[in-house]
């Protein structure tokens, strides 16, 4: 089974260090970050499957990296103890807060019920066809674990296409169904998305995923 991947990122070293040690012996994968600046590095880099975060940081401050970590669970832990600063960090995406000195059994307990629920999250938000996982969650898609990078318009088009794997989607409906999430795609542009979004899917391995349909609009390739 594939080790989960915590992120610690605390400028106490003691703290770090406990921490660290407790969760590689509880059989997780552990990465460091001792400054808001060098959390978001470590981001960009690698995705973790939990981040533990102390608000209290050089350079960037907990609540600013809370911001930029959507999809991933945070919990933080924090020497503030006051009841403001936990609803405004759980509202601005926490799914916890722990205050320090924490009891270690208590907060290895919360670890696990967090990462099970963000698995379970993520199964449900996945769609498939064929080697193409497109996750709803946190608008990744991959084929055969190859990370694609598609713009909000591809993405939206080829999300329809995918929740409708046997129908061919008229061009009508797919600029209806897709407008609320990206305005600027006309039918004009339309075809230019589609052929953007063709191209990098088929970089990967060479296949062509979407058919056109004439005169009607477009499909996933089922052959």
């Amino acid at each position: 089974m594939k080790r989960k991947k915590i992120l610690i990122i605390d400028d106490d070293i003691h703290i770090g260090n406990m921490l660290e040690e407790t969760l590689s012996k509880e059989g997780y994968e552990i990465s460091r970050a001792y400054s808001g600046t060098e959390a978001l590095l470590v981001l960009s880099k690698s995705m973790p499957d939990l981040v533990l975060l102390d608000l209290m940081l050089p350079g960037l401050n907990g609540e600013e990296v809370l911001a930029k970590t959507k999809g991933i669970p945070v919990i933080v832990v924090s020497a503030k103890a006051d009841i403001d600063n936990k609803v405004d960090v759980l509202l601005g995406g926490a799914v916890d807060y722990v205050t320090k000195p924490f009891n270690m059994k208590e907060l290895l307990a919360r670890i696990s019920v967090h990462l099970r629920n963000a698995e379970s999250i993520l199964v449900s938000s996945e769609l498939t066809f064929a080697d193409i996982v497109l996750n709803t969650n946190t608008h990744i898609v991959k084929i055969s674990n190859t990370e694609i990078k598609l713009t909000r318009t591809e993405y939206a088009i080829l999300k329809l296409l995918m929740q409708n794997p046997t129908q061919v989607v008229t061009k009508s409906l797919l600029l209806d169904r897709i407008s609320e999430d990206t305005p600027d795609c006309t039918e004009s542009s339309l075809k230019t998305h589609i052929s953007n979004l063709r191209k990098k899917l088929r970089e990967v391995n060479n296949k062509d995923y979407i058919e056109a349909v004439w005169g009607i609009g477009f499909k996933i390739r089922t052959e």
